[in-house]
């Protein structure tokens, strides 16, 4: 299918939604990627469908593994892991969010919410119908992957969570909110290159209020750049552009552009109820729970601490720090990751 074609399909007729899909030659001859897609079809939410891909490989009898990955990746980060954790006689589910690698892009951005990517990874768990998952998520796997744990306790039988969070309380007061949107509004949009420093700094507007700035402004969002920025290891060229594949051009990047403006911040943001109620359930889980994260992200540094208090799964673990990675640790040390998910699940038997 050509470009042009993708971009004028819509999914199964839909008036409401419309999305495009990457065309499947993007995907050909990745550094390291080599895996056949899955597909699952689930409702979109306007009385349409959207496909979700996802990756599966390993025996039909292992014990599942779901990897989920954040913004502005895609399941190309987790081709270092997978190999690992197959040999070790896994199988391994590793979906692309909605609006990410080879799942469907709708292109407006009021189509995107946290609300309904939940709601759709929920529909793309329950149509697979996994049960006995040991999931490992990152950045915005964790924001959605951990609603589904709550929502879904019974499925899950272990957690890592890796430079991610799910927030449940803004840090902006109702009465700080009017001048936190000004200085906002105000902020300039920084070039890429200078956002680690920005996450750095101590002093000033937070570093994700410019992240949050340069994702929703900027007209060009070079996802392998960013991916390459953030970590602690020189990536390749081919490896950055692999990073690109899912995106011919800036009407596939939608979901890649609003994604920071949907994690809750300010106190009026409609998701918080919901992340709350969540921790309720995870304050329950009483399975095995791990922290894995790096040692020199920018951006969840430190975050590891409120799940080790709140969560009693975290009790009696030993919880590690993936070294030499940055914030997308699967890319830099893929492999102490992988090790560290089965010396968990070997240590932690179902």
């Amino acid at each position: 299918m050509s470009h042009e074609d993708s971009r004028n399909a819509l999914l199964d007729k839909d008036p409401t939604m419309e999305t495009l899909r990457t065309p499947d030659e993007r995907f050909e001859n990745l550094p390291g990627y080599d895996f056949a897609p899955h597909y699952t079809q689930v409702p979109d939410g306007e009385g349409g469908g959207l496909r979700i891909h996802h990756i599966e490989e390993g025996p039909a009898d292992g014990e599942p593994i779901l990897l989920m990955h954040g913004q502005p990746s895609w399941c190309f980060l987790y081709r270092k892991m997978i190999p690992i954790l197959v040999e070790s006689g896994y199988r391994v589910f590793a979906p692309d969010l909605v609006g990410f690698g080879r799942s469907d892009k709708p292109t407006r951005r009021s189509d995107y919410t946290y609300a309904r990517h939940v709601q759709w990874m929920s529909d793309w768990l329950s149509t697979n119908n996994l049960n006995g998952i040991t999931l490992f998520c990152q950045d915005w796997g964790g924001l959605i992957g951990l609603r589904l744990v709550a929502a879904f306790p019974d499925r899950f039988a272990r957690v890592v969570v890796a430079n991610t969070g799910l927030p449940y309380a803004s840090p902006i007061t109702e009465e700080m909110a009017p001048s936190v949107r000004k200085i906002y509004e105000s902020l300039p949009v920084v070039a890429h290159g200078e956002l680690t420093e920005r996450f750095a700094q101590k002093d000033g507007p937070p570093g994700f209020l410019y992240w949050r700035k340069f994702c929703a402004e900027t007209k060009e969002l070079p996802i392998g750049e960013i991916v390459g920025g953030l970590g602690t290891i020189p990536t390749p060229s081919e490896v950055r552009s692999a990073y690109e594949a899912p995106f011919p051009d800036a009407s596939y990047r939608t979901g890649a552009h609003i994604f920071p403006s949907l994690v809750p911040m300010f106190p009026d943001d409609p998701e918080l109820p919901a992340n709350r109620a969540a921790w309720k359930v995870l304050a329950q889980f009483d399975k095995p729970f791990l922290t894995a994260f790096s040692d020199s992200d920018p951006v969840t540094a430190g975050g590891e601490a409120v799940f080790q208090k709140r969560i009693p799964g975290t009790k009696n673990q030993s919880h590690v720090t993936i070294p030499n990675a940055g914030h997308f640790l699967q890319e830099d040390n893929g492999e102490d990751c992988a090790a560290t998910m089965i010396a968990f699940i070997h240590n932690n038997p179902a």
